[in-house]
């Protein structure tokens, strides 16, 4: 038996957002790995859900319906991730919408931005990177733009585009209100869904991250992420276990870009099925089952 038999990669992405690959890609590469079971949260949409659930009957592997709402904390842009949200729900869908919409403006003025710059760059050819119409509920995020301007010649790759330009405090960078991360807990959990704080590791402010915890009373802490080394685990294991939260993890997978796989190969950051039993068990809580 595979060593990862038994395991689940609670955070992938889909052409949904910004992966690379179709929902059910990403379930059928989950069951190549051996997984038992695979989500998809794709960034403030639940568009490839359904899509994914279908491929996870033809595979045989159990597919976890997710999310990961953006949110903005202490000065910092701030992921909530939520599964077994009902990707139904009227409130929670019109939600998601408006963070789109949100998304949406942002994107536009990082456009704006960086043809402030010089750089030679229009969100039309943003578009015509995807090589396919942009489907309703569809999000677009940050990696579409690295695409072009890795295309065009301004940076060798997707890390190097971000660190250059579009990452956090680099020139074009841009943040547009956003709920904050209490909210998306509360959403997550209206939609009868159990909400993680992910990657902590990525917001280099621990104090912050405990703040989060204290104000949002998250059902679980993402401990096991690509971007996270055996020190980020200790330390968010120990927290996980402080508040009593689940440890949950996944490798962020978005598929290839420029032949780089980035966070993480699906797969690659796992836990097992146990876990999702505890998700489950907070779910149907919030749904008073």
């Amino acid at each position: 038996m595979d060593q990862r038999q038994g395991r689940c990669d609670l955070h992938t992405h889909s052409q949904a957002s910004d992966g690379m690959q179709p929902p059910a890609d990403n379930v059928k590469l989950a069951k190549q790995k051996g997984l038992s079971a695979v989500a998809l949260t794709d960034h403030d949409t639940v568009a490839g859900v359904a899509e994914a659930q279908q491929a996870g009957k033809e595979y045989d592997i159990d597919v976890v319906a997710g999310v990961e709402i953006s949110t903005r904390a202490g000065g910092k842009d701030i992921h909530v991730l939520g599964y077994y949200v009902n990707t139904e729900d009227e409130i929670f869908l019109q939600r998601l919408a408006g963070l789109r919409e949100a998304r949406d403006e942002r994107n536009h003025l990082i456009i704006a931005k960086l043809q402030e710059l010089g750089l030679d760059i229009s969100w039309q050819e943003v578009l015509d990177e995807l090589g396919r119409p942009l489907e309703p509920d569809e999000s677009i995020g940050r990696p579409h733009m690295a695409d072009v301007l890795v295309k065009k010649g301004y940076a060798v790759d997707m890390r190097d585009a971000l660190d250059q330009y579009l990452a956090e405090g680099k020139p074009g960078f841009v943040s547009v209100p956003r709920v904050a991360p209490e909210d998306a807990c509360e959403w997550i959990r209206a939609a009868g869904g159990a909400a993680v704080i992910a990657h902590p590791g990525l917001y280099n402010d621990d104090e912050l991250v405990r703040r989060i915890i204290e104000d949002s009373r998250p059902d679980g802490i993402e401990v096991f992420h690509s971007d996270h080394g055996p020190e980020e685990e200790r330390r968010y294991g120990k927290l996980a276990k402080e508040y009593d939260l689940i440890e949950t993890g996944g490798s962020d997978y978005h598929g290839k870009r420029q032949g780089v796989v980035f966070h993480g190969d699906l797969g690659s950051k796992t836990v097992m099925v146990d876990v999702l039993e505890r998700l489950k068990a907070a779910a149907s809580q919030q749904r008073g089952e």
